[in-house]
């Protein structure tokens, strides 16, 4: 007898499911129930019903839909969260109920009325991700409905789910949410300028027409933003924070304005065989008048020569009064190997996504680099960073071999370079992974004695701090990583430490604003979530303490007393017993 063939179908697919549904049995089951079955009988059903779907299941809190149509599908989901969030308007905290949604576009096996696949469990992955009262839907998704629908999307980048196999590219829909603890972000305040020449380097365009020469544009970017953060008389705003502007339509004038800088450089690099065309203009942000362009020609193994050059150039521009042996001070070749700068460029591309594929990708790069030229210095303190990094988003199973290795990586970084502020700031980290908080603070303070506008070296400065018990010195220097890189990937971590030092010095309301601000960017990880709930306990907002602790736990299901214990085990276990004490309260368990 021959096989049944599989059936299959393409299909849009909503997952969506009560947020805390457990606790709201717990306190009331009859009324839960009934307040679920009128949301579905009265909201979602007609909902489903006006765009063609069908309800494949529902199970208990959870519903799995079905529509023909994507962009149904997408706006079904933001009816029913705009309709709960006005039927939730008047409920006190302990009732009101909270959808998740996520929605994918994929292929699907027919059993019946039943679905099933990977198509059904994307769409569930993403439910998981959104916040309450969200949707979240896949890359696929907002490809097709793009330009379709009247609201926008907030990209969440790749993100590794439960059970698939490659990252799934998720985006948050840009719609009003509905209330929770944690409000819409805040409009910025515009920022002031410095009391020094300030300036941002946004990434140089790669006009080459080969995307594998990206990489290039963008090394050339980064030497001139490093050399010039050297210049202590520059304010120089932080790569992470300038790049976020990369392939997009640039107003300079709205840059200097959200960045906080007088001066904004802009250019681009077509590279032809072994010759480079590098083009560069500096603008005064705020009038956009030129203050300086020029052309470069040059054959490419002079590029080291060619970056000092527009680097003294752009220096003479916005400071004359720069001394000459300054000025030379400043400049530093990491390498004469051009192959091996290459590779190292390619190398501090992927590290700096940190996330754990492209983090081993740059560790491999900066390997090869090395293998061609093993004084390159600053691979050893990039692999020194990536050692960080593993250990602290728990990647690695040998922590304690991961912590020395990386120190060793530091080390040997210093030791080729002694004023390789990146490996100074690796090992200030590694050594507050130790309890080495004396000498992780030393090391902070040496990474920003060298280079002035390094950002991170702030930040590692105020977290050694916290970490040594010492809160109330932490607070300006996270002010100045903020200033200094106001876009950076992890301005998450920046706010949140200045919300955890707030809360050890028991300034609760500060602690929870920071927090907060911290929770509302899209890449943050659990410990925001998990350090908020303790401080909402001890403010006595239990029911936002227990939402707090559902997203934490969204993040990280194995979060626990436990968990948080090895996370702060080698900090002030004195200044920290307040968190634990919230976390006691908050409800979180061993």
């Amino acid at each position: 007898m021959a096989e049944q063939r599989v059936q299959r179908r393409l299909a849009a697919i909503l997952a969506a499911d009560v947020v805390g549904y457990s606790r709201l049995m717990g306190a009331d089951e009859a009324g839960t129930r009934a307040r679920f079955n009128a949301h579905l009988h009265e909201l979602i059903e007609p909902a489903i019903a006006s765009r063609q779907g069908r309800i494949v299941k529902t199970t208990g809190d959870a519903l799995l839909i079905e529509f023909a149509s994507v962009v149904d599908a997408v706006q079904c989901a933001v009816e029913i969260q705009r309709g709960m969030a006005e039927r939730n308007g008047d409920e006190p905290d302990e009732r009101r109920m909270d959808f998740r949604i996520g929605v994918n576009l994929g292929d699907v096996i027919i059993e019946g009325d039943d679905i099933h696949g990977d198509g059904v469990n994307v769409a569930a992955r993403l439910e998981a991700l959104a916040d309450p009262g969200a949707v979240v839907v896949s890359g696929t998704v907002h490809e097709h409905v793009r330009g379709k629908l009247d609201f926008g999307f907030d990209d969440l980048g790749p993100q590794e789910v439960k059970n698939i196999v490659e990252p799934v590219h998720a985006y948050s829909v840009g719609m009003a949410k509905a209330a929770t603890s944690i409000d819409e972000p805040k409009t910025p305040e515009p920022l002031t300028l410095p009391d020094k020449p300030s300036i941002a380097v946004l990434a140089f365009e790669n006009m080459s027409g080969d995307p594998e020469q990206e990489y290039l544009a963008d090394g050339i970017t980064e030497d001139i933003i490093t050399a010039l953060s050297k210049f202590r008389w520059f304010f120089v705003t932080a790569r992470n924070s300038t790049f976020t502007y990369k392939g997009s339509a640039i107003d300079i004038k709205q840059v200097g304005q959200e960045l906080g800088v007088r001066y904004v450089l802009e250019g681009s690099v077509r590279k032809a065989a072994n010759r480079i065309r590098i083009t560069a203009q500096l603008i005064e942000a705020a009038s956009g008048n030129h203050i300086w362009a020029e052309r470069y020609d040059r054959e490419l193994d002079d590029i080291f020569e060619l970056q000092d050059e527009i680097t003294l150039t752009i220096a003479a521009a916005v400071e004359p009064e720069l001394a000459g042996s300054e000025r030379h001070h400043a400049l530093h070749k990491p390498t004469d190997n051009l192959q091996a700068w290459d590779l190292f460029h390619r190398g501090t591309a992927k590290i700096w996504k940190i996330d754990q594929k492209s983090m081993t990708e740059g560790a491999a790069l900066m390997r090869q680099a090395l293998a061609m030229d093993p004084n390159l210095g600053q691979a050893y303190a990039y692999l020194a960073f990536v050692n960080f990094y593993e250990i602290i988003l728990s990647r690695t199973d040998d922590r304690d071999g991961t912590l020395q290795q990386g120190i060793a990586n530091a080390r040997r970084a210093i030791a080729i370079d002694r004023r390789d502020y990146t490996a100074h700031w690796a090992l200030g980290r590694l050594h507050s992974m130790e309890g080495k908080h004396q000498s992780a603070i030393r090391e902070m303070e040496t990474s920003i004695d060298i280079n002035p506008n390094f950002a991170h070296g702030y930040f590692g400065l105020a977290t050694s701090y916290i970490h040594a018990g010492e809160p109330s010195k932490a607070i300006d220097y996270l002010d100045m990583a903020i200033r200094l890189s106001p876009n950076d990937p992890l301005l998450w971590g920046f706010f949140a430490n200045k919300g955890i030092a707030y809360g050890i010095l028991q300034d609760f309301d500060s602690g929870i604003e920071y927090l907060e601000e911290a929770c509302r960017i899209p890449t943050t990880a659990f410990v925001p979530f998990t350090m908020l709930a303790a401080l909402y306990a001890l403010a006595g907002r239990l029911s936002d303490a227990e939402k707090s602790l559902d997203q934490a736990r969204r993040l990280e299901p194995s979060v626990s007393m436990k968990h948080m214990r090895e996370y702060w085990g080698t900090a002030d276990q004195e200044s920290f017993e307040i968190y634990f004490e919230g976390f006691r309260k908050a409800g979180l368990t061993e």
